[in-house]
């Protein structure tokens, strides 16, 4: 089985015995195990993310659910457009109703400010990236969420890049001393075994605070750079900067964006902008279910 398959099915798991435990009384008590067919439909607009969790769900509780998908992940749905029909066992239906629309509301509201994040930048050649600022245990599912609503991932954990940031600059005493060390740990025999990418793909980004950082991490070859929390007026500056000093720059913007001041950000000519907001404080979609009969 594919490891994210493995992780998808864990959560399925655990979201169910968390809301049905040993058992759903009240569906134990009065509904039979006769076939049934229900409806999900959206009580707000946005764009839709999370089949893979719904079908899961319904197939955990009856192995025969099927569902017929109106619409697609990645898609825009409005108010009062069908989204799904479930036909599985009339009790499955029920028990799982509001794990399924836990789930399908909470990736559903991700694409969506997602994509409202992308439509502020349209007029920009930038990119909307998420961050590590996921729920625990939910950021395959959130960020694949993200990438539904038009938006790209950043480093998916701490094992797939090199983000030489605050914290490890002070340690080190200095970006240099920093750079120096990360490539020479990048060079360490066994480093593909451990962490399954050759060492010429892990891309080593410096975060900067301001200009005398911004040329010493240029100055040893970096060619990404991270601008956390500028103003933008202070962004536009040190952007000019190193565009001035490398013109193959890959430049990252993050800290305090929102919808207000996005466009204002990607003017500045960085070519990335990290929103932890997409995936830690977006509203959840609405929808409900109804049984057909």
């Amino acid at each position: 089985m594919d490891p994210i398959d493995e992780i998808l099915l864990g959560q399925i798991d655990i979201a169910l015995m968390e809301d049905i435990g040993q058992g759903d009384i009240t569906t134990l008590g009065c509904i039979g195990d006769e076939e049934a067919s229900a409806e999900i439909i959206a009580k707000s607009d946005g764009i839709l993310s999370g089949f893979s969790t719904v079908h899961g769900i319904f197939l955990q509780l009856d192995y025969m659910a099927e569902i017929e998908a109106f619409k697609m992940d990645g898609d825009y749905f409005s108010k009062g457009d069908r989204i799904y029909v479930i036909h599985a066992l009339r009790s499955a239906i029920i028990s799982g109703e509001r794990t399924a629309l836990n789930f399908l509301g909470h990736l559903s509201g991700i694409a969506t400010l997602t994509s409202q994040f992308v439509e502020k930048v349209s007029g920009h050649k930038v990119i909307i990236l998420d961050t590590r600022k996921t729920t625990p245990g939910f950021r395959i599912l959130e960020k694949y969420a993200v990438s539904c609503g038009g938006g790209e991932n950043h480093r998916f954990g701490l094992y797939d890049m090199a983000l030489i940031k605050d914290n490890h600059i002070a340690s080190c005493g200095s970006i240099h001393e920093a750079v120096k060390r990360i490539r020479k740990f990048l060079k360490k025999p066994g480093f593909k075994k451990k962490f399954l990418f050759n060492p010429s793909e892990i891309e080593i980004e410096v975060e900067v605070e301001n200009e005398a950082q911004l040329r010493e991490a240029i100055g040893l070859g970096i060619k990404r750079l991270l601008l956390d929390n500028q103003s933008i007026e202070q962004l536009a500056h040190l952007v000019k900067i190193a565009r001035g000093l490398a013109n193959d720059l890959q430049i990252e913007a993050s800290g305090n964006v929102t919808l207000d001041n996005v466009a204002k950000v990607a003017a500045t000519g960085i070519d990335f902008i990290s929103i932890g907001a997409l995936t830690h404080s977006a509203p959840s979609s609405d929808f409900s279910l109804k049984m057909l009969t």
